[in-house]
């Protein structure tokens, strides 16, 4: 590139945080300024100080209410943050003089639509998720018919507020085609994950902590919410101890609710194998160290409609980890050559998954070095910010074609040819009609 882009990236949620979604913007972040391109975020003003963001100019939206508790999930304190982010995405994008409005989720959608209107630029939304999934999951709306409704409604209206739609992965780019985005106004960009991160560690100090030298270790990283599907592997899991009776399951949990970590103690003591299972909240930096002293790690999340690729999924492939995983939330793997996919998400089936492993350390040590290959090339955050700026280039260049092709003399042609978007010129701060 011959100049450098300047992004306002929109993050509707606690940034930054010990969860996947800012996680995977802070990496991405880092990864386009790499690339010498200038971000700056907007965001909400909850943050976790103990992650460092280093180098990241970030703009936060005024504190609403008391609580300043990071969660997940939508709540009414959310719902003001998100409004009040609407005046600073456009404060920030002229100040920035930004070319681009990169939001997150149907909430960044939301508020970067007004920002799209008012100054000019051009808004891309990057899809990680369907609501119809995932909204009725956390009781926020009742019943859940009407969360169910509302999600339809949200994955109809959300995609068609943004000029360009990045998708996570293949099946939601396709799920949009079918609702009938235009098949030249999206793309599938997936997350990515810094394999350096989880080099070099051995797991020790993490099984020297709970007494687990020489026992089967089962892992899951990541929010302890019930569209995880952490029901359905806790249920599955007496299968797993009457065949292997010291296997132990470990639940790390970064933003843990309480309630929730509570309702998986008392289903595993309710299913008899509270001893073989331990749940626990930890920070972000001994994350790899945890997954390094597992055997197996796990994402019991179904997608019943489209989702994105979960954060912790990539996690363990740098980990070189052997995962068991519902097909739906790992389609870009392949049964038994980077993993080991469950059709069904039956608690049956991750048990049989689990033993599988457990039992053959040559074909865990398989699906490990497999999934590590894959996350060193194809998801490195190297790769997937020279997509997303490719992506950049593709929305500015059609916009200058536009604007070429109104101001050009009858009788001329001004025909933007080849598809070569490698040489347009960022916008400037002006607004182009």
């Amino acid at each position: 590139m011959s100049k450098s882009l300047r992004i306002a990236m929109l993050v509707p949620c606690p940034f930054p945080a010990n969860h996947g979604t800012p996680g995977a913007i802070r990496e991405l972040c880092y990864a386009l300024g790499e690339r010498g391109h200038k971000v700056e975020i907007v965001t909400y003003p909850l943050s976790d100080d103990s992650i460092p963001v280093d180098g990241l100019v970030i703009h936060r939206v005024a504190a609403l209410g008391a609580n300043r508790k990071i969660v997940v999930g939508p709540s009414w304190q959310r719902l003001g943050f998100d409004a009040l982010l609407v005046p600073k995405v456009i404060e920030t994008v002229r100040n920035l003089r930004a070319d681009i409005i990169h939001a997150h989720n149907f909430e960044g959608a939301l508020a970067g639509f007004p920002g799209r209107l008012i100054t000019g630029r051009p808004l891309i939304y990057n899809a990680i998720n369907t609501m119809v999934d995932e909204l009725p999951t956390y009781d926020f709306i009742r019943p859940k018919i009407v969360a169910k409704w509302m999600g339809r409604l949200l994955d109809y209206w959300v995609p068609r507020l943004a000029n360009h739609i990045i998708a996570d992965t293949q099946q939601l780019f396709e799920f949009m085609l079918k609702l009938g985005i235009p098949k030249d106004r999206a793309e599938v960009v997936p997350s990515g994950v810094n394999v350096s991160m989880f080099a070099g560690k051995s797991g020790e100090k993490i099984r020297e902590r709970y007494n687990l030298q020489g026992k089967p270790l089962v892992i899951y990283t990541g929010t302890f919410d019930r569209f995880q599907g952490l029901d359905e592997l806790i249920t599955g899991f007496p299968e797993v101890v009457s065949q292997c009776p010291e296997a132990t399951l470990m639940l790390v949990g970064g933003t843990v609710n309480e309630a929730h970590s509570e309702h998986y103690r008392q289903r595993a003591a309710e299913l008899g194998i509270e001893r073989n299972v331990i749940i626990i909240s930890a920070p972000f930096e001994e994350i790899p160290e945890y997954l390094a002293a597992a055997n197996v790690a796990v994402v019991p999340r179904v997608c019943e409609t489209a989702g994105g690729i979960p954060t912790k999924l990539l996690n363990y492939m740098a980990a070189a980890k052997a995962i068991v995983c519902h097909q739906s939330s790992a389609a870009f793997l392949n049964h038994l050559e980077s993993a080991w996919l469950v059709p069904t998400g039956a608690p049956r089936e991750f048990a049989e998954g689990i033993l599988a492993i457990i039992r053959d350390p040559a074909l865990a040590n398989h699906l490990g070095e497999q999934a590590l290959q894959l996350a060193d090339t194809t998801y490195s955050w190297q790769s997937i910010a020279r997509r997303v700026e490719e992506v950049y280039l593709k929305v500015l260049g059609r916009r200058e074609q536009k604007a070429d092709l109104k101001h050009t003399p009858v009788g001329e042609s001004n025909v933007f040819v080849g598809g070569d978007v490698t040489s347009v010129q960022p916008l400037t701060g002006e607004t182009r009609t």
